[in-house]
């Protein structure tokens, strides 16, 4: 099969292109990094160094692919995040209806059935409603959870305050994800026949954030940890102080707060899939990895 992978070689897109190209596939990773050329070419498939705001690049690298897998690249200095997204779908739609690409599977998220409330990820739920505007194109969905390394943002303060924390409580449910667990599950969708237009679940783990912080702690040898719950209004000014751009911190602070609802984990709960192998101990201990450099 010839398959064209977004996303460059991050979390996903770089296990995602092994996984292909040991299986004996044709891929093309698109990246915006000229960097990465090498690196793609090293692993064994072609690149094409572009961007995903560049419609008529993707529309050339999209043709002739017999799946497309398709992600949003971060972008978390745009003005308005929502409408980022939104704009990348947008373009991922024009290119794979002027390539003729009938076959995509589109990383979306936990919680993309909501249209509001969700932070980035109702940019998502707008790239499903976009991307399901295309006809004779079959479209398999993913939503994984909350992904494992989003969790090194805390490091700093963990080293620095010795605690971790959000705008949640300790006993919140947490339901979250490992990339390389999302990146089989891709490899599989990609391999395996299907029609029509379906959603996956994707998760590892159904935990709290008491049971992850008392793991990280075991980890670093800081058994001591524990997890402090912030009000949005210290949520909000503790990441922008941290350094992150105030549109993207007021996202994030609406997705904690959605997390703290436990509305993510709505439509989840009706379809839960298969868990995936990497556990809580799995990722502390990767967890402990980072913590040390």
């Amino acid at each position: 099969m010839k398959i064209t992978i977004t996303g460059s070689l991050g979390n996903i897109s770089k296990p995602l292109t092994t996984k292909l190209v040991e299986a004996g596939h044709e891929v093309t990773v698109i990246s915006s990094n000229g960097d990465r050329a090498r690196e793609i070419a090293e692993l064994g498939a072609k690149p094409a160094i572009g961007s995903a705001t560049d419609i008529a690049f993707l529309t050339e690298t999209f043709k002739g692919s017999d799946v497309v897998y398709a992600m949003v690249p971060n972008n978390l200095s745009a003005p308005d995040l929502r409408k980022y997204i939104g704009s990348i779908g947008e373009n991922y739609a024009a290119a794979i209806k002027a390539a003729g690409v009938n076959k995509i599977v589109v990383l979306s998220s936990i919680g993309a059935h909501l249209d509001s409330g969700t932070g980035p990820i109702a940019g998502l739920h707008d790239v499903e409603e976009i991307l399901s505007q295309l006809e004779n194109v079959d479209i398999k969905f993913l939503r994984p959870a909350y992904f494992y390394t989003n969790f090194y943002a805390n490091i700093d303060m963990v080293k620095h305050l010795g605690f971790i924390g959000g705008n949640y409580s300790a006993d919140t449910r947490i339901i979250v994800v490992h990339p390389n667990d999302i990146a089989e599950v891709a490899a599989d969708e990609i391999q395996q026949p299907f029609t029509g237009r379906s959603i996956r679940y994707i998760a590892s783990q159904d935990s709290t954030l008491s049971e992850l912080t008392t793991a990280f702690g075991k980890a670093i040898g800081k058994p001591e940890l524990n997890w402090v719950e912030f009000t949005d209004e210290q949520a909000l000014e503790g990441m922008i102080q941290a350094g992150l751009p105030a549109e993207a911190a007021r996202n994030y602070v609406e997705m904690g707060t959605a997390i703290r609802k436990g509305i993510l984990w709505e439509d989840y709960d009706l379809n839960k899939p298969v868990p995936g192998p990497t556990t809580v101990e799995n990722f502390a201990a990767e967890f402990a990895k980072a913590y040390s450099k």
